[in-house]
């Protein structure tokens, strides 16, 4: 289970809160002027990394208020909660998520895990 830092509330339970997709997607200037396929992708297209993504929330049962956070979608690390409106922070990209693949060399010596992350329980 993860415990998200609300920045109005305080640290509270997963439970407490609605995803609200990727954070950072600018509405089109013109949207009578897009054709079906890029309203579509513009509706529906969204990136998926492995890593370091910058996602909105909303503390539906606290405070009501929306807010972006930077989560690594493999280790469910939270590395930055912000208000809206403000430019995602910089925050240290793993080389695999720069690389958009996991290195299966041989300089990599850490096993693979089948185990959830500590503090998450889906």
């Amino acid at each position: 289970m993860l415990l998200i830092p609300c920045p109005n509330c305080g640290p509270r339970d997963e439970t407490e809160f609605h995803y609200g997709g990727q954070a950072h997607v600018p509405y089109p200037e013109n949207p009578n002027e897009l054709s079906d396929t890029e309203w579509s992708r513009y509706l529906f297209y969204r990136e998926n990394p492995k890593g370091v993504f910058a996602e909105r929330w909303v503390h539906s049962t606290g405070c009501r208020q929306w807010f972006n956070m930077l989560r690594d979608t493999v280790s469910y690390d939270i590395q930055a909660v912000y208000p809206m409106g403000v430019p995602r922070p910089a925050a240290p990209l793993p080389a695999a998520a720069v690389t958009g693949t996991a290195s299966t060399g041989p300089a990599s010596t850490t096993p693979l895990s089948t185990t959830a992350p500590e503090g998450a329980t889906k």
